[in-house]
């Protein structure tokens, strides 16, 4: 009950700080923005039309198509991430004024805020609906980042926005997508982000017991073999954070300036029971 109770919270404020990017940074500046949300904008500068009720419209009916592929929580966090976003979108219409001579200022904090509101509603499990949809099924089967996807789809809608708004403004709005989508990454993957170490030492005990004892890190050992001198050589390899590398990086110099080491960036680990800090 208390992490449902979080993920609500977290969607609500996600909605909200959504809402703000397109109604007090992109619109005000005849920005657009990509997928669904773009739509919902040029309708807004062709018609007048309320935002929070053509986002409404347009994503309840993608979500009602597109409903089987998600369970059942996705999908109700879904419905309930499309009816908040919904309803700050029509609140909060001409909260903003033109950023006057500094489109790109406006550009960059519409995406940082869109991105960090739809990297809320994401960490909480749930989509904002439309082109989400489809980036969610794009990182379930063919293995892109949520922010990836995202940003494939928007740019199909910034070329037919760029119609409306003109080619400069969309040029802005690419900048503030690509932003936002960098922002969804780090929101929703960033504070799990982890680095895969692999370290060959001639100390390789005196390695293994201090990582161990003053980082509290398990140690996977690996039988290695020289591809030169043919001799055999244990090789150490751990998980760790990315804010761990500096200490790590001093305990190896203490113990072996020498050791040859490789760092890399982990997309996802799988193991069951594993909570990484």
């Amino acid at each position: 009950m208390n992490k449902t109770v979080k993920d609500m919270l977290m969607i609500i404020i996600g909605s909200f700080i959504f809402a703000i990017g397109v109604n007090y940074f992109a619109i005000p500046n005849r920005l657009s923005e990509g997928g669904v949300i773009g739509i919902t904008i040029v309708t807004y500068y062709l018609f007048d039309w309320s935002p929070g009720i053509v986002n409404f419209i347009l994503n309840t009916s993608l979500v009602a198509a597109g409903y089987k592929f998600f369970d059942k929580r996705v999908t109700i966090y879904t419905v309930i991430a499309i009816i908040f976003t919904s309803i700050f979108l029509h609140v909060t219409v001409g909260w903003g004024d033109e950023i006057n001579g500094d489109t790109l200022l406006a550009a960059l904090f519409a995406g940082l805020a869109v991105g960090l509101g739809l990297g809320l509603i994401f960490r909480s499990g749930g989509t904002s609906g439309g082109s989400a949809i489809l980036a969610r099924l794009g990182n379930q089967y063919l293995g892109w980042t949520i922010g990836k996807g995202m940003l494939v789809i928007d740019i199909a809608v910034i070329v037919v926005s760029s119609f409306i708004i003109g080619q400069e403004k969309a040029m802005y709005t690419l900048i503030s997508v690509y932003v936002g989508a960098k922002v969804i990454d780090v929101v929703v993957e960033g504070a799990n982000e982890r680095t895969a170490v692999m370290i060959i030492s001639k100390y390789p005990k005196e390695v293994l017991d201090a990582v161990t004892s003053k980082m509290e890190r398990g140690i996977t050992v690996l039988e290695g073999r020289g591809g030169y001198s043919n001799s055999q050589q244990e090789v150490l390899y751990l998980v760790i954070n990315k804010y761990e590398i500096v200490p790590f990086r001093k305990i190896i110099t203490d113990i072996d300036p020498d050791a040859y080491v490789t760092v890399h960036g982990v997309q996802e680990i799988f193991k069951k029971g594993y909570k990484g800090r």
